[in-house]
């Protein structure tokens, strides 16, 4: 009898606690931690290209964390709607006021020269375009070989240092494979200054491009390169020395007979 009043009374108390404990466990169970705030903004619903007008179409809206804001981002398609792309977008990717051309502006090349230069193009073959291995977006300096008037020393000269490339031929964006393509044309990106020596430099010798690295911003500052050099042969003098040379009569007499008497006369 007493078994079966301690086996009962144990039972009881089991149940009790296991009562106990679950109410416990769900009591101070951890709530799961809230979803962290995000942000909507506009992105390009497809591949978007360099030169392309953004529609509708192409737009969509995509999360982004809120403790990651995106500078310049857009959080409404209207303001993005009839813009022009500089840069190309890839599908989902979002879109920012700088990868855009300004409100109100056309297609084409126009959209990619910054304001203060300017872009002008010179005539390229497969070696003066480093064997088409420029692309837009590469660097080059700008050599010049010319021959001076009055038959001085032939001379090549630097006429521009680190300058970029925006299309060769009609290309705004490099080959996706780094493929070098020829073209008959370079357009380069300069300065007002710049596009005169540039513009001098196509027509008074033969124009050169150097290709550079792209991190390779070092100025060169070595003298410009004489043909005498090459040869091994002085330098001939200068045009006006030979003027000069020229003017320089060296000083004679004139002797006058008069009878016995003999005058002389000195000229310069």
């Amino acid at each position: 009898m007493i078994t079966r009043r301690l086996t009962s009374a144990f039972i009881i108390a089991l149940v009790i606690s296991g009562v106990f404990t679950f109410w416990l466990s769900q009591r101070f169970k951890s709530k799961p931690a809230p979803p962290p705030p995000k942000s909507q903004y506009v992105a390009s619903a497809t591949n978007l290209e360099a030169g392309q007008q953004i529609k509708a179409e192409n737009l969509r809206m995509v999360d982004w964390p809120a403790t990651v804001p995106l500078p310049g981002a857009f959080n409404a398609p209207q303001p993005v709607i009839g813009r022009i792309v500089l840069y190309p977008l890839a599908a989902g990717e979002p879109i920012l006021e700088r990868q855009l051309a300004n409100p109100g502006s056309s297609a084409g090349l126009s959209t990619k020269i910054p304001d203060g230069m300017r872009a002008i193009s010179l005539r390229s073959d497969e070696v003066v375009g480093v064997a088409g291995f420029l692309l837009p977006g590469t660097h080059v300096d700008v050599l010049v070989t010319v021959h001076p008037p009055g038959g001085a020393d032939p001379v090549t000269n630097t006429v521009l240092q680190d300058v970029e490339i925006l299309t060769t031929g009609q290309k705004i964006e490099p080959d996706p494979e780094g493929k070098p393509t020829t073209a008959t044309v370079v357009t380069l990106l300069v300065k007002p200054e710049d596009a005169q020596k540039v513009d001098l430099a196509s027509t008074q010798g033969i124009v050169h491009f150097v290709l550079r690295n792209g991190v390779d911003n070092a100025e060169f500052k070595g003298p410009p390169a004489l043909f005498s050099e090459l040869a091994g042969t002085p330098p001939p003098p200068p045009p006006s020395a030979v003027r000069r040379a020229a003017l320089v009569a060296k000083p004679y007499q004139v002797e006058t007979f008069m009878g016995l008497n003999v005058k002389t006369d000195n000229f310069q």
